[in-house]
């Protein structure tokens, strides 16, 4: 059987609120194999975690980050954004998926040589589509990186040959038998974001996905210890390994 990556998705958001310590700490304790964070910069150039431009969804503070400095992002949230190197240090010996919302080119080369130096190179991987990801290719050639990809139609050639990328990471909704199969035969992994119904998580598992990223991590490990079914007449047929 295929083994499938929990992800959580900005840590446990439906119990603590997103893209902070005590919500990566949460999503751990709750069967998470690895948390996507949110990483943007602030003005001193400091990664911090933040989804959204400004504090105001989450912190009610309509500055824009990038207008602020890492101390007084700190003041303003009372030390509740932290910083990519303190992120790293909570979830050390876990993976981390890191996604880079509008990032420049010389933003994601800070976040790259930030988790470099934090000695968490070899557990950190990037999601984004294919700009950022072109612009973490160039910043370190060994990087594990996810494309985000938004249609059915496949990346041409020439950009997956220019990005490497590991996987190839889709909304949830898109993802069927058929495209799985595909990855898997252009000898990637596939990865699906954001289910949050069980109905929607077991229809992933058994389209064959690698990784589904959810805001519910509990579910998702709940769902993943579940006993396999046993194989359908078609896989017993074909002798193709059964997924779910």
């Amino acid at each position: 059987m295929r083994t499938v990556t929990a992800v959580a998705h900005r840590g446990d958001p439906y119990r603590v609120r997103e893209n902070t310590l005590p919500s990566l700490r949460s999503a751990l304790d709750r069967g998470a194999d690895a948390v996507e964070i949110d990483v943007r910069l602030t003005r001193d150039d400091v990664p911090v975690l933040l989804h959204d431009a400004t504090l105001d969804r989450l912190w009610q503070h309509e500055r824009p980050l990038a207008a602020l400095s890492a101390d007084e992002v700190r003041g303003l949230t009372a030390g509740g954004v932290p910083t990519l190197e303190e992120a790293l240090k909570e979830t050390d010996g876990h993976r981390v998926l890191v996604d880079l919302p509008g990032a420049t080119p010389e933003a994601v080369r800070t976040v790259v040589g930030v988790i470099a130096d934090c000695g968490a190179a070899d557990r950190a991987y990037y999601c984004a589509g294919p700009d950022a990801m072109l612009a973490v290719r160039a910043a370190d050639p060994a990087a594990e990186i996810a494309l985000t990809w938004k249609s059915l139609a496949p990346p041409r050639p020439a950009l997956l040959a220019a990005i490497a990328p590991r996987w190839l990471n889709y909304r949830f909704g898109l993802v069927s038998r058929d495209l799985a199969d595909r990855v898997h035969a252009d000898g990637l992994l596939i990865s699906a974001w954001t289910a949050d119904t069980r109905r929607s998580m077991r229809k992933l598992i058994s389209h064959g996905v690698d990784s589904i990223t959810t805001n519910r991590v509990d579910a998702l490990a709940a769902e993943l210890s579940r006993k396999p079914r046993r194989p359908r007449q078609h896989d017993q047929q074909t002798g193709k390994e059964p997924h779910g």
